[in-house]
């Protein structure tokens, strides 16, 4: 069964994805090739010819074309809880009751249009709409290798109607156990403030969790932000996830929050700096974000639980890495697996392998995510001879030695190797490193290549070994997708890479996975007696990670950048 996953239905994060008799051979974000972050209003159609020339296949090769975005029927609940709830805008109530699958049509006839761009031949290739929070579940249970019955939890804004998800998988199928609908959003109500707080909603909530820490989420009481109702919670509507007339509006912009909210907190806030009240602002938040997830997934999980202590998440609210560290704290969850690309790109993916299994086919567990493109020599050396800019290369035999060597010697490297990552973390396909005992080196990669906050925290990729002995407690963490605590004896010794509470978000490296990164881990062992590099995404602040030679060269000549290693090309900007 070849069945091609195609997302962009909430108009941002479009991927695609390829799963081949159970197996995931290609996924990538539409980002990546538009060069517009978060592809706004985009469908992925670069992504998903980059998938079929990846597995060598023609569009008329697909079997499915999977849609993680579905009709919701009129006799079930949530067309009428979002009605319910959207009583002071009349327009919305009367359109979720009356023409509430409108978006789903637009969105198929999109679809097809792009399949026939692709090739697709509909005659053939059935179209397979998926509920959007089942994606997000069959992204994580069935990619996780988990065995037997799995608690499955998924946090995300909303899809059709639905925001948060609690379910769990036995045998490959899926129950749904408990749904909220639109506007009670725990994922909502903490992008919401992610607006108030000065930062773009689906793209800035990471950055609320990386300033909390510098808060004291006991100054300020948030709480009357979520009103609980009866097992569950409603969204206040007074002050969060508000639309029409309720929006707070500045030059031309409407935001998802009140004036009512202005007129408790004070105002928008603006600017680069860390600084009061908003900082006590973001962790009161992120504190009251982990409590009511906490409460909710023992409320309608907690049997589950008790019964087999393995917990899968995804949706957008899984990748607050502070919220896992927690969950992963309860007594009652021993395994956590937290999709490496929870958010609405890793939809095509779900979708993909939903339909996939539904269709007879075992999905395979996820090994790794280097699943875009690589690039030859050839392609390398091409866009090295097509740049007008000075600058020096040279192909090197031991590039790895050549790495580390600069690393230790206390520069930032831009690294690109193999293929490169899906989701949004770089995990050494796409990478800026740096020796993380060298003093300064994360406030230098902010100020002079990154060019983004001070405060904003990096990671550190690290040798199994020595994970075993800087993390507490020892759990597999691949994807940098929870914090863990630092052993106290490893923050002096690591301190670029240890955020302000002391924890840090960490990547276990697999050899496997990616043997060239795990070599300059080893490299780096030798040299330093640490087997961590600092690792941040290869790209500037408002930009997505690069995904070609050319993306990661414009990159180094926009940047403070002296160092890039492209594949075996050492590039630089002097002669050295």
């Amino acid at each position: 069964m070849i069945v091609l996953g195609l997302s962009g239905a909430l108009r941002h994060d479009a991927s695609a994805a390829l799963v081949i008799d159970g197996e995931t051979i290609a996924a990538a974000e539409e980002e990546r090739f538009t060069r517009d972050k978060h592809a706004k209003n985009q469908w992925p159609e670069q992504a998903a010819r980059y998938c079929l020339q990846e597995a060598g296949l023609s569009a008329t090769d697909i079997d499915c074309v999977a849609f993680p975005f579905a009709p919701v029927s009129l006799l079930r609940k949530a067309r009428w809880a979002y009605a319910s709830r959207y009583w002071y805008a009349p327009d919305r109530a009367l359109d979720a009751l009356l023409n509430g699958n409108r978006r789903f049509r637009s969105h198929r006839r999109a679809i097809r249009s792009l399949g026939e761009r692709l090739g697709v031949n509909w005659q053939k290739t059935q179209f397979v709409p998926v509920e959007h929070h089942l994606s997000h579940a069959s992204s994580a249970y069935h990619l996780s290798g988990f065995e037997g019955k799995t608690a499955i939890l998924g946090v995300d804004g909303k899809g059709e109607y639905a925001t948060t998800f609690f379910g769990y998988g036995v045998n490959g199928q899926i129950h749904t156990l408990k749904e909220f609908y639109d506007p009670d959003s725990l994922g909502g109500i903490y992008g919401a403030l992610t607006q108030y707080l000065g930062f773009e909603m689906l793209d800035g909530e990471y950055k609320v969790m990386g300033m909390a820490p510098y808060g004291d989420p006991d100054k300020y009481d948030l709480s009357r932000l979520i009103q609980p109702s009866g097992d569950g919670f409603r969204a206040n509507t007074r002050y969060v996830n508000v639309t029409g007339l309720r929006r707070h509006k500045d030059q031309g912009q409407a935001f998802y929050f009140s004036d009512a909210l202005v007129d408790w907190l004070g105002p928008r806030r603006c600017g680069d700096e860390a600084d009061e009240p908003y900082v006590h602002y973001a962790a009161a938040m992120q504190r009251l974000y982990e409590d009511w997830v906490i409460k909710l997934t023992q409320t309608y999980l907690g049997e589950v639980l008790n019964e087999t202590s393995q917990l899968v998440f995804a949706g957008g609210g899984a990748l607050n890495v502070k919220l896992n560290q927690r969950l992963l704290g309860e007594s009652n969850i021993e395994k956590l697996y937290v999709q490496p690309a929870s958010g609405d790109s890793g939809t095509a993916l779900g979708a993909a392998t939903y339909v996939a299994h539904s269709r007879g086919d075992r999905i395979a567990p996820l090994r790794h995510v280097y699943l875009g493109p690589a690039f030859t020599a050839d392609a390398c050396l091409a866009a090295l001879q097509e740049r007008s800019e000075p600058c020096y290369w040279q192909r090197l035999d031991e590039p790895v030695t050549a790495a580390a060597e600069i690393l230790t010697n206390g520069h930032p490297l831009a690294w690109f190797q193999g293929r490169m990552e899906f989701g949004p973390r770089a995990l050494g396909g796409r990478s800026i490193l740096g020796c993380p005992s060298t003093p300064g080196i994360a406030d230098k990669i902010n100020a002079q290549i990154k060019f983004r906050e001070r405060w904003r925290p990096f990671c550190p990729s690290v040798l199994p070994e020595v994970a075993a002995e800087l993390i507490q407690p020892a759990h597999p963490a691949p994807y940098m997708t929870i914090t863990f605590d630092v052993a106290p004896g490893w923050r002096e010794r690591i301190p670029e890479v240890v955020h302000e509470d002391g924890t840090a978000r960490i990547q276990v490296v697999d050899e496997q996975a990616h043997p060239r990164y795990y070599q300059l881990l080893q490299a780096m062992q030798e040299r330093t007696g640490n087997g961590v590099l600092l690792n941040t995404s290869l790209n500037r602040r408002g930009e997505p990670m690069v995904c070609a030679p050319e993306d990661a060269l414009n990159m180094f000549f926009g940047c403070d950048l002296q160092y890039l290693l492209l594949e075996d090309f050492l590039v630089t900007k002097e002669s050295v």
